[in-house]
């Protein structure tokens, strides 16, 4: 009987080639880049040789030029209509001018911050919001300027804010009686000031006829038969309080033959008479100088 043949077995081992192979994929840096890498490399590069050539370039443009338009022209984000809250007549009428969106429109073709930066270089808006709301509207809210004063200069009437910002331009004084009138230079950089006075000369509100701003440093207070409380510098509301307290005693200086009650300086106040008072003060002390 033929003696059989003992088959080799197969070494189970790896060679000292895998081994080593196997070694370095089992790093971070190799593995990702056969894992993450290599795959990159060829998405890359097949997109290069995609668009190398012009004219699969232009057939990738169009479609995506398509595909786009078809998502911005379905009638979910279409507007068709665009509303104003809090604004009056004429401001409205006036945002409508500055915006003028032609409707139908994709909502993907509004700049929305572009339309608020508009609507807000308007005098008389403080603020405003622009958002497309559901429905295909166009919602704009506007928070207005409120009128505190009428400012009186050179070139004509305007009405400001309480804080100095014009709000639009007025025709005649009479147009707003309800507002109080401010004048000289620099009137309308101390509006917050100017409402304070008038606010301290409510006692006397039926004579106001306003605040002129002198020498961009104080203010004088302009009554009726044309007298005036010049008011200093530093602290003119306790000034003006000063003078309505006199008032309000039994000498009523301002119901008076007097042209200017000056308190630019507070601890010494000074009366110029008008000039019939004044006549009567000197034939006084003439009077009484005689008789001594």
């Amino acid at each position: 009987m033929p003696q059989m043949t003992r088959l080799r077995r197969r070494d189970p081992a790896p060679s000292r080639l895998v081994y080593r192979v196997e070694r370095v994929l089992l790093t971070p840096f190799y593995r990702g880049l056969v894992t993450t890498g290599l795959p990159v490399l060829a998405v890359v590069m097949a997109f290069v040789l995609l668009l190398s050539d012009a004219n699969r370039r232009d057939v990738i443009r169009n479609f995506v030029q398509d595909v786009r338009n078809e998502i911005e022209q379905r009638p979910e984000f279409m507007v068709r209509l665009m509303t104003i809250d809090g604004a009056t007549e004429d401001v409205g009428a006036e945002i409508r001018s500055l915006i003028p969106v032609e409707f139908p429109v994709s909502s993907f073709d509004l700049d929305l911050d572009a339309m608020r930066v508009t609507v807000e270089k308007l005098d008389a808006v403080a603020s405003a919001t622009v958002r497309v709301r559901s429905g295909g509207v166009l919602g704009i809210e506007v928070s207005e300027r409120v009128p505190a004063v009428v400012w009186r200069t050179g070139a004509g009437l305007a009405l400001l804010d309480a804080k100095g910002h014009q709000v639009a331009p007025v025709d005649e004084r009479s147009d707003r009686p309800d507002l109080p009138l401010i004048l000289g230079d620099g009137a309308e950089s101390n509006v917050p000031e100017a409402l304070a006075v008038i606010a301290a000369a409510r006692p006397i509100e039926a004579r106001l006829r306003g605040l002129r701003r002198v020498g961009e440093r104080r203010w004088d207070v302009m009554l009726d038969r044309d007298q005036r409380i010049m008011l200093p510098e530093i602290d003119p509301v306790t000034a003006l309080e000063a003078v309505i307290a006199m008032n309000e005693a039994p000498q009523e200086i301002l119901a008076r033959d007097v042209v200017h009650v000056d308190m630019r300086r507070p601890d010494r106040p000074t009366l110029r008479l008008g000039p019939a008072a004044a006549a009567d003060h000197r034939r006084t002390i003439a009077f009484e100088m005689g008789e001594n």
